[in-house]
C-alpha cells in the first residue's frame, strides 16, 4: 500500500507540469497574463493556430528536423563500426581509445562551448568553410555529445552477442562484412534503436549550443520558442501550445519504440 501511494504521488508530481502546459495552451491570454486562473474562462484552440504566424515555427521545425536527423544518422553509423571494432578486435590503442571515449562524459558540455565557437569562427576565416551558423557546424557539435555514449553503449551491446553466430555464418561462406550486416546488426536492433533515440533527443531539445552557434536562418525550435516572449509581452498560451507541438515528435517516437528502447538499454549492460 505504501509503495502504491508513493508511486502515485511521484506520478502526480511528474505529470503536474504537463497538465499546466496542456491547460495553459487552451486558455485565452487574459486567464494567464494578469492573474493565473486554474479553471479557464473558456476553452480555445486559437493558440494552436496562432503559433505559426506569430513566430516562423515551421521554419524552426524544419531546421531542428534536419539537424537532429542528420546527427542521428551519422552518430549511429559511426557508433556501429566503432563499437563493433572495440567489441570484436584486438588492436593497438584499443584500451586508450575506449578510455578516451568514456572520458569525454566526465566533463560538462558547457566547457566545449567557447572552444567550438572559436574553432568554427577561425575555420571560416582561414579556410573558408562556414561552420558557424550552419547546419554542418551544429551537426558536428551534437555529434560530440551523442557519439561517445553511442559508441560505449553499442560496444557493450555487441559484446553481449555470442561470437559463435558470426563464426557459424563465416563457416557457411559469409564474409566478415556480411556477418556484421546480416547477423550482428539484426540481433543488435534494440541497441541501435536506443542509441538512435538518444542521439535524436539530444539534438532535438538542446538549447545552450544552439543559442550561440546558430543564426536566424538556422535557428532551431528550442531557440525559436523564446521569441514568444518579447520585451513588452509574453504570449504564454501560444508558448505552451508551441511546447506541446514541439514535444509531439519526440513523444511519438519514444512511445513507438519504447519496447525496443528499454530492451536496448538493459540488454547491453550484461554480457
Amino acid at each position: 500500500m505504501f509503495r502504491r501511494v508513493t508511486l502515485a504521488l511521484i506520478t502526480l508530481f511528474a505529470l503536474f507540469p504537463v497538465f499546466i502546459i496542456l491547460e495553459t495552451s487552451v486558455k485565452p491570454l487574459k486567464d494567464v497574463e494578469n492573474t493565473f486562473q486554474w479553471i479557464p474562462s473558456h476553452v480555445t484552440f486559437s493558440p494552436y493556430a496562432d503559433i505559426w504566424s506569430t513566430v516562423p515555427l515551421l521554419h524552426y521545425f524544419v531546421n531542428s528536423l534536419i539537424v537532429s536527423t542528420a546527427s542521428t544518422v551519422v552518430a549511429v553509423t559511426l557508433a556501429i563500426f566503432a563499437g563493433y571494432a572495440i567489441s570484436r578486435f584486438e588492436f593497438r590503442g584499443r584500451r586508450a581509445f575506449s578510455f578516451a571515449v568514456l572520458s569525454t562524459q566526465m566533463f560538462p558540455g558547457i566547457l566545449f562551448l567557447l572552444p567550438l565557437y572559436l574553432i568554427y569562427v577561425n575555420i571560416g576565416r582561414t579556410i573558408g568553410i562556414n561552420l558557424y551558423g550552419s547546419y554542418l557546424g551544429l551537426i558536428i557539435t551534437y555529434l560530440t555529445f551523442a557519439l561517445p555514449f553511442s559508441v560505449w553503449m553499442l560496444a557493450g551491446f555487441f559484446s553481449s552477442i555470442p561470437r559463435e553466430l558470426e563464426e557459424a555464418a563465416m563457416v557457411d561462406g559469409t564474409s566478415p562484412w556480411g556477418a556484421l550486416f546480416r547477423i550482428v546488426l539484426p540481433v543488435a536492433r534494440p541497441g541501435i534503436i536506443a542509441v538512435a533515440v538518444f542521439a535524436f533527443m539530444t539534438a532535438w531539445g538542446e538549447v545552450l549550443f544552439a543559442s550561440v552557434l546558430t543564426t536566424e536562418s538556422t535557428r532551431t525550435l528550442a531557440i525559436g520558442l523564446q521569441e514568444y516572449a518579447t520585451e513588452g509581452n509574453t504570449a504564454w498560451n501560444q508558448l505552451m501550445a508551441a511546447a506541446v507541438v514541439v514535444s509531439l515528435p519526440v513523444v511519438i517516437v519514444f512511445l513507438a519504440l519504447q519496447r525496443h528502447l528499454i530492451r536496448g538499454l538493459t540488454s547491453g549492460s550484461v554480457k
